[in-house]
């Protein structure tokens, strides 16, 4: 979640606090009327709504090495406050896991905010590779969760994209603004500002499935 959007939640509990205090403790009983307590009311569950969902979010999520993921998502049965919950994770159409599962971040393995103003390597051992039995992207996005303008129009790199290995069966990543030399075929381009990182895999394998498998680290060069 963006930091204004934390702000913007944060705004919205203080704001719902502030209402449902004043009727109980700062409002006489006998000038309240219908219309006010209705409008009050739709305010309130407004906002209790969304800062409910905001917190189930961050409740369900799983984040490991920078990566946030959710399980269960798509799942028949999922309530409403669940699916919420997916919603604000995962913006979009999202399946069942045995389907697909989805990764985000917007920050390195350091904790610190992914931006094009410096290089990135995401490392993958040899073998460990997101394991599917479909394919695998890592898709690029601004700020804004929108696709990034380069001279290459490659939004995104996957097992079909013709990455490079290393000698020793390992496979990195190079993730940044400006063309890495001698790495091109394994570059995903950055904007020069902030970005969000997507990572997918149809038809993951068990490894995922079972929570065994974890993501990289995006790893800063310099």
């Amino acid at each position: 979640m963006s930091r204004v959007y934390t702000y913007f939640i944060t705004l919205v509990g203080a704001v719902c606090v502030f209402f449902i205090a004043r009727l109980l403790f700062f409002t006489d009983l006998s000038t309240r009327t219908v219309q006010s307590d209705i409008f009050q009311g739709i305010l309130i569950g407004f906002g209790l709504a969304v800062v409910t969902a905001q917190v189930y979010a961050r409740i369900k999520a799983t984040k490991v090495n920078g990566w946030t993921s959710a399980f269960g998502m798509g799942a028949p049965g999922n309530g409403v406050f669940l699916r919420a919950a997916h919603a604000l994770l995962f913006p979009g159409p999202v399946v069942v896991q045995e389907e697909a599962m989805y990764w985000r971040t917007n920050s390195d393995g350091a904790g610190s905010r992914l931006d094009g103003r410096y290089t990135y390597r995401l490392h993958f051992p040899a073998g460990q590779l997101p394991p599917n039995n479909a394919f695998w992207s890592l898709t690029m996005g601004d700020a804004k969760n929108k696709y990034v303008r380069n001279p290459l129009k490659r939004y995104s790199v996957s097992d079909r994209s013709g990455l490079v290995p290393n000698a020793d069966g390992s496979v990195d990543i190079y993730i940044q603004n400006g063309s890495p030399v001698g790495h091109e075929s394994n570059w995903l381009p950055a904007p020069t500002g902030n970005f969000i990182l997507w990572l997918r895999a149809y038809l993951p394998g068990q490894a995922i499935l079972d929570r065994t498998y974890t993501v990289p680290s995006v790893v800063k060069s310099k």
